[in-house]
Parts: structure tokens; C-alpha cells; sequence
């Protein structure tokens, strides 16, 4: 097996995802349930629009808690980060490992065409890393 080189060789293709106008109970449910850490935000033609971390959902309950809120009336366009930290399936697991410890971000949406394409994490990127070096001091 050749080591995986490029985003495409490595990526969770068809990510979970969730709406803006969906419940945040709704995003916490697959957040936990499927032990994420965070979810790509999409429009009505499965354009990304945002993203939605454990964190913003924790920050939007406790606000809704200490404003005597509801967090059951919040949705995910309220809660969630409009800046989507993306890369492309041809760009080289080096490149997105190096621009990941740059900006702090584990996951990076993959578009292709503005589409969502896949979904990479760091853990992707580690797996693909080591299988990369394991290859080239074997040879």
C-alpha cells in the first residue's frame, strides 16, 4: 500500500454535517453521540457556511442558562463560527499538518467547487503523517 500523500487519501468522505436552522440540541445530540468535536455548518445546497464546535455549544448553553434562556430555543446559525477552516483533496497532508499547528485548528472542512467534499482531523493527518514516514524508511 503507497502511504497516503494527499488530503484525498486520508479524508472522512461524506461528514456529518447540520443547518443553521437546526436545533443546537440537535447538533449536541450528534456531537456527543458520535463523539465529535465539532460539525461543518451547511447551507440548504450543501454549501458550508460556518462551523460548530463543542466549545460554541457549551458557550451558548451556559448563556442561555445565565440569562434565564432556553438553550432548546437556540439554533445552530446562533451559536456556531462563521470562519470554516477548509483545504482542498489534492493539497499535500503537509501542507494542511503544517497550516493545522499554525492556526490551532483540528479539523478542516475539504471543499472542492465550494462543495463539502470530506472532512479531515488531526488525527487523520497524524495517521496519514506516520504512514507517510513509516514508507520512506522502509524503502
Amino acid at each position: 500500500m503507497t502511504s497516503p500523500t494527499s488530503i484525498r487519501d486520508c479524508m472522512h468522505r461524506n461528514p456529518l454535517t447540520i443547518t443553521g436552522t437546526a436545533p443546537l440540541v440537535k447538533a449536541i445530540e450528534l456531537l456527543v453521540e458520535f463523539k465529535l468535536t465539532g460539525l461543518t455548518v451547511i447551507d440548504n445546497d450543501g454549501t458550508p457556511v460556518g462551523k460548530i464546535t463543542e466549545l460554541d455549544c457549551i458557550r451558548a448553553v451556559l448563556n442561555a442558562i445565565y440569562h434565564d434562556g432556553s438553550p432548546e430555543n437556540i439554533r445552530v446559525e446562533q451559536a456556531m463560527t462563521e470562519e470554516i477552516h477548509a483545504c482542498s483533496p489534492d493539497e499535500t497532508i503537509v501542507e494542511v499538518a503544517q497550516r493545522m499547528i499554525d492556526s490551532r485548528q483540528r479539523r478542516n472542512a475539504v471543499i472542492q467547487d465550494g462543495k463539502l467534499v470530506g472532512q479531515v482531523s488531526s488525527s487523520n493527518v497524524l495517521w496519514a503523517l506516520m504512514e507517510h514516514s513509516r514508507e520512506k524508511h522502509v524503502r
